[in-house]
């Protein structure tokens, strides 16, 4: 799947994406700095409900979020893998116990620091600038 979008029609991006996304528990962004990984990150969590103000988590590592679906109070964990050099790295900051959290969802941001501890089933969106304006994602799933 791939959606096109711009700053003006995030919104409608983003419920596209969520439609189809929403059953996977782990979801790698991938794109290079500016390619819209960390403001998509922030629409999706204002579209779900999130009341606290999205941030990127380049420095704590690791941001925890939390929203309403049917009822019942989830977490989002979102974070950012640019600083860790590899997976002996995300293993010491505690990247494992996120993996791991029951009902969880997790958005991770340069997944490909340490892609070995992603799980099969991991939903990959690959954010490409396509203008200055214009971004599209291309979204696949691991076996």
């Amino acid at each position: 799947m791939q959606i096109t979008y711009t700053l003006n029609n995030i919104a409608e991006a983003v419920q596209q994406f969520w439609q189809y996304a929403q059953d996977y528990r782990i979801m790698a962004f991938s794109g290079t700095l500016g390619a819209g990984k960390t403001t998509f990150t922030s629409a999706l969590c204002r579209y779900l409900g999130v009341q606290d103000a999205v941030s990127s988590p380049t420095f704590s590592l690791i941001n925890e979020y939390t929203f309403v679906q049917e009822g019942q109070e989830r977490t989002i964990y979102h974070s950012d893998w640019y600083r860790l050099h590899d997976a002996d790295d995300a293993i010491n900051a505690g990247i494992e116990d996120m993996l791991q959290g029951k009902g969880a969802y997790c958005i991770i941001e340069w997944p490909e620091r340490a892609p070995e501890l992603l799980p099969p089933g991991t939903l990959y969106a690959s954010f490409s600038l396509l203008s200055p304006d214009e971004r599209q994602i291309s979204v696949s799933i691991t076996g």
